[in-house]
C-alpha cells in the first residue's frame, strides 16, 4: 500500500514552504538528519521562466533546500539539462537566484557510475552523485510529453543520467515506446527517491515538455514516497487510463504498481487537460514495423517561419535524421526513431509532430474498438 498526499498550493512562499514543510516531515521518517547527503533532482529542462511552466518552481526547490538544511542535511541540487549549461539553466529560471544565501551545493551530474538493472538493459550509466546520496528528493513539474503522454515523477528520474547517454538511450530503445518506459521505471528503481513532490500548481499541456506545450493551472502539489503510485494518481485526476501512461503499464509488469493507494487530500477532477494525440507507434509482426514507421506514426515537422537555424535539434537528434537547409530543416523519417527530442529540445517552439493522414485514420479505428 502507497499514500499519495494531495494539497491545493499557489506560489506565495508565506503559505508555500508551511505546506510543502509539513508535506516533507509527513514522509521523512527521519532519514534526513545531521550531515546526510541528500540529492534535490528538480525537472530542469532547457532555460526557461517559471511561466513557462517547463522547470520546477524555483520556490518548491527553495523549499527543499531549507527543509534538509534545517535537519542538518547537505543539500546538493543537480540535474542534466537537454538544452544549455546547468548554469544557465539555474540563471534563467529563477532558481540560482532563489537559491541566493543558502548554503547549497549546485552543480550538474558530470560523472556515471554502472547500475545493475537486469535484462534488457542489463547495467546501466547512472549519476554518480544520484546513486551515492544518502536520501534523494525527486521534484518533477507535471508537463504533458509527446512521445510519453505525460513527464511525471518516474520520469524525472531520466535526468539522472548524464549528458549524452540520454539521447544514446533514446536511439538504443528505438521506436519502441514501451521498451523506453520499462527502461525509465527501471532507472527509477535505481535511484529510488525517498520523496517525490509534484508542482503542478502551473502545468504544462498540450505539446510539452519544451516551449511547444502551454501553460495551465491547476493548483495542486502532490507528495508520496512512491512515484509509481503518484503518477497513477495524477492520471486518475486527469482522467487518464491506468494503461494510458506507459511509465505506469511497466510499472505493473514489473510488480512495482501497490495494489493499494491510499490518497490524503481531496484529488480535483480536470476534465479538460490537453494531451498529444498519441498514435500506437508498431504492432504486429516485424517485416511491417519499417511501413508503420514511416507512414503511421507522428513525424516531427518544422515551421519554418520560426525556425532560428540554432542547431538544437540536429545537435540532439539520437539517430542524425535531421538535417538543415536554407529555409528549415530536411528530416529523414527512414532513420527517425519518433522519439520526438528535437521537439522537447527545439528553444523557439518551431517544432510539432504531425500525424500522417493513414496514422490519423489507425488512431480513431483503434480509439473506437
Amino acid at each position: 500500500m502507497s499514500s499519495v498526499l494531495v494539497r491545493e498550493a499557489a506560489y506565495a512562499y508565506q503559505t508555500l514552504k508551511p505546506l510543502l514543510f509539513d508535506l516533507f516531515s509527513s514522509l521523512d521518517h527521519g532519514a534526513i538528519r545531521k550531515n546526510s547527503r541528500v540529492l534535490i533532482k528538480p525537472n530542469l529542462l532547457a532555460p526557461a521562466t517559471p511561466d513557462r511552466a517547463m522547470i520546477t518552481h524555483p520556490l518548491i526547490v527553495r523549499a527543499a533546500v531549507e527543509y534538509v538544511l534545517e535537519r542538518g542535511g547537505l543539500p546538493q541540487v543537480s540535474d542534466s539539462p537537454a538544452i544549455g549549461s546547468f548554469d544557465r539553466v539555474m540563471k534563467e529560471s529563477g532558481i540560482a537566484e532563489a537559491l541566493q544565501g543558502l548554503a547549497v551545493d549546485c552543480r550538474p551530474f558530470t560523472k556515471s557510475v554502472f547500475v545493475t538493472v537486469g535484462p534488457p538493459f542489463q547495467k546501466i550509466e547512472v549519476a554518480a552523485d544520484a546513486m551515492n546520496a544518502d536520501v534523494v528528493i525527486n521534484l518533477p513539474k507535471l508537463k504533458t510529453h509527446t512521445q510519453m503522454l505525460m513527464t511525471l515523477g518516474v520520469k524525472n528520474i531520466f535526468g539522472c543520467i548524464v549528458g549524452t547517454r540520454k539521447p544514446e538511450w533514446h536511439f538504443r530503445t528505438g521506436i519502441d515506446r514501451d521498451k523506453f518506459a520499462e527502461l525509465l521505471v527501471r532507472i527509477y528503481a535505481a535511484v529510488r527517491p525517498a520523496i517525490t513532490i509534484l508542482d503542478g500548481i502551473l502545468a504544462m499541456e498540450g505539446q510539452g515538455p519544451g516551449k511547444g506545450g502551454r501553460p495551465r493551472e491547476l493548483n495542486i502539489v502532490m507528495a508520496s514516497e512512491d512515484a509509481v503510485a503518484l503518477d497513477a494518481v495524477v492520471c486518475r485526476m486527469l482522467g487518464i487510463g491506468g494503461d494510458e501512461l506507459l511509465t505506469n503499464r511497466a510499472a505493473v509488469r514489473m510488480g512495482l504498481m501497490p495494489e493499494k493507494i491510499v490518497i490524503d487530500g481531496e484529488l480535483p477532477v480536470v476534465t479538460d487537460m490537453q494531451f498529444p494525440e498519441m498514435s500506437p507507434l508498431v504492432f504486429g509482426p516485424k517485416r511491417l514495423h519499417g511501413f508503420m514507421r514511416k507512414h503511421l506514426v507522428q513525424r516531427p515537422v518544422c515551421n519554418d517561419s520560426r525556425c532560428r537555424h540554432c542547431g538544437e535539434c540536429w545537435r540532439y537528434c539520437p539517430a542524425k535524421a535531421i538535417e538543415p537547409q536554407i529555409k528549415g530543416l530536411k528530416f529523414d523519417y527512414d532513420k527517425c526513431i519518433r522519439c520526438y527530442c528535437c521537439i522537447e529540445v527545439c528553444p523557439h517552439a518551431a517544432l510539432s509532430a504531425r500525424e500522417t493522414m493513414l496514422g490519423k485514420a489507425v488512431r480513431k479505428t483503434v480509439k473506437k474498438g
